[in-house]
């Protein structure tokens, strides 16, 4: 048995360091992660492992679109090989292959748009890694899968999977990141959970986050990719570092109770100079009624100021009171969503996010109007996934925001 030190991201470790065995494993996250060298450099041990023990076969790696060689993973893994002295030994390395000096494996490469009848007829693969994984369609994976469900006496195929999430309702993201097989184990991983994330890679990294800020967080922190003008607050807020002193006056607190998955929140801001000022959020899943003293003790004056709470739970607002809180239920009505977006997007120059507040920023970016998908025009119906800190803001400003004539 080959018995060798390999350098990989902590995060990682428990995708490969580990005696349970997984149908699927997989990485998503933005660029500089190193997730593709990982999973390039496990792909090539787990080949001198397979050789080790007399096993025979292929290693098929496929990204969705491959017109040559050049489109493939050959790179990476050729770099991967390069990179270490034990693989170096034990691979032959040509021009347009990849193989194990003894012969018993070897990779091969495919695009999964033009190649799936080939992928199909394949036989002893071993493991197919899918990089750039996307873009793939339902029925490319359904006709890898069933490829890959070969069991023998030496071996059992399985697959890896790597991909900067772009579309919530992709393939990919649906098939294996939100699945609850036991059997598919999936890891987020990003720049900041590489640990030789490269200085000159840094100063990309600033340069995007300060020239496209939209895009920088697809690109760099492994999110969906928001279309700008669907983002319903997009151009009003920014994150900015401060500390409020007595120059900003009072403070505005609001709360957002969980249903279910949904969080529980509660936010603490205030109104200075024509801007709207968020210091510090509260957010958390599956907050019991006896934890909402505990939960809301997080922020500072919580039990000294109004709290302006979801109106449509006033058994839970009645609790949180016996606890000793100021808290109220907010005013709701026909069009209120409506009128709280166009107050924040109209009373303030602009909403200030603290950096601590990163649900609260996450929110800002993901909070959008629905796209028609045969039309691809923005509608005006609201996604409702990530709006549980914003409502927490609207509810904060209950006094200030009021009801336009004709809201609908």
């Amino acid at each position: 048995m080959l018995k060798h030190q390999i350098q990989i991201p902590d995060l990682l470790t428990p995708l490969f360091a580990t005696k349970e065995r997984h149908d699927v494993i997989g990485a998503h996250g933005g660029r500089g992660s190193a997730k593709t060298r990982t999973f390039a450099t496990m792909l090539c041990f787990k080949a001198l492992e397979f050789a080790g023990r007399g096993i025979t076969g292929v290693i098929l790696c496929c990204r969705e679109f491959m017109v040559s060689l050049d489109d493939s993973s050959m790179q990476e893994l050729k770099e991967a090989i390069a990179n270490d002295d034990v693989l170096r030994e034990n691979f032959d390395v040509g021009e347009k292959y990849i193989r194990t000096k003894c012969r018993k494996i070897r990779f091969i490469f495919r695009g999964m748009d033009r190649n799936l009848n080939s992928i199909k007829s394949t036989s002893r693969i071993l493991i197919c890694w899918v990089d750039e994984a996307e873009g793939v369609s339902h029925k490319a994976w359904s006709k890898l899968i069933p490829t890959l469900r070969t069991e023998a006496k030496d071996f059992s195929s399985q697959l890896w999977v790597t991909w900067n999430p772009e579309n919530e309702d992709s393939e990919v993201e649906t098939r294996f990141r939100k699945s609850d097989d036991p059997k598919i184990k999936i890891i987020e991983i990003n720049w900041r959970d590489n640990p030789w994330f490269p200085d000159v890679l840094n100063r990309e990294r600033l340069r995007h986050l300060e020239n496209d800020p939209s895009t920088y967080y697809h690109v760099w922190e492994g999110e969906y990719l928001i279309i700008s003008d669907a983002q319903i607050l997009s151009g009003k807020w920014e994150i900015k570092e401060f500390e409020p002193d007595y120059s900003f006056g009072r403070f505005y607190l609001g709360a957002d109770f969980g249903f279910s998955q949904d969080p529980s929140t509660l936010i603490k801001c205030w109104i200075k100079d024509g801007c709207l000022w968020i210091s510090h959020e509260a957010y958390g899943q599956g907050i019991e009624l006896n934890d909402f003293d505990r939960f809301y003790s997080q922020i500072e004056g919580s039990k000294s100021g109004v709290i302006y709470a979801d109106n449509s739970r006033p058994e839970t607002i009645s609790h949180i009171r016996r606890m000793g809180y100021l808290i109220r239920p907010c005013d709701k009505w026909a069009g209120s969503v409506q009128d709280g977006i166009a107050h924040l997007r109209g009373a303030y120059k602009k909403i200030y996010v603290h950096p601590r507040c990163k649900e609260t920023a996450k929110e800002m970016r993901n909070y959008q109007y629905k796209i028609d998908n045969r039309t691809g025009r923005i509608t005006t119906d609201i996604i409702g996934k990530s709006d549980h800190v914003i409502d927490s803001i609207r509810y904060a400003l209950n006094d200030k925001i009021k009801k336009r004539s004709g809201s609908f």
